[in-house]
């Protein structure tokens, strides 16, 4: 598309202020943001193969499949060890942050992380990856999140019923939110 990105830096105007800063500073949280994310990128492709061998009854192991691809040919990153061992000493392991290498990683990094985000937007620079990532993980570690307004919104347009987050989880309410339309609600039908 760089064609209509040429086009489009012409008429779209953004913010274009110039990076004023320590750069010792932005160089180490830039390398901070883009280790965390490689962990949180790593973590995703783990959870999408957890998922898939769920699904089709698989009985993959995660651990050797790090191995095996520290031995192929694209990604031979010592990184792919520590996953490994991540994966090998906890064997009921659900998701690569939740263990105590990579968590102390992430930690350690969320400050650089957090700092290269923000300042990149403040920019107007493109972090599409480190942001999504920074996204996931703050969302994989809320024990609250807006799903529950999701619903709302859901309920309101198309009387799909949802949960409420004072009620037990799988008890769900239809709510008449303009007053008129009756107690209409969308079900399961044939076609």
């Amino acid at each position: 598309m760089k064609n209509e990105r040429e086009r489009a830096s012409q008429i779209l105007r953004g913010k274009t202020t110039p990076f004023r800063g320590e750069a010792a500073r932005a160089v180490n949280g830039l390398q901070d943001a883009l280790y965390a994310s490689k962990i949180v990128s790593y973590t995703q492709g783990f959870q999408l193969l957890r998922a898939a061998s769920e699904e089709y009854q698989w009985d993959l192991n995660p651990g050797r499949i790090a191995q095996v691809w520290r031995g192929g040919c694209v990604i031979r990153s010592v990184f792919l060890d520590r996953i490994y061992e991540a994966f090998e000493k906890q064997d009921d392991l659900q998701n690569l942050m939740m263990s105590p290498f990579f968590g102390a990683a992430l930690e350690s990094a969320q400050e650089g992380w957090r700092n290269t985000v923000a300042k990149a937007v403040q920019l107007g620079i493109p972090v599409p990856a480190m942001s999504a990532a920074l996204a996931y993980f703050d969302a994989y570690r809320a024990a609250r999140l807006p799903a529950n307004l999701l619903q709302a919104q859901r309920d309101y347009f198309g009387a799909h019923r949802y949960e409420r987050a004072d009620r037990p989880r799988g008890e769900f309410f239809h709510t008449n939110w303009t007053g008129s339309g009756g107690a209409t609600l969308s079900g399961s039908y044939g076609v």
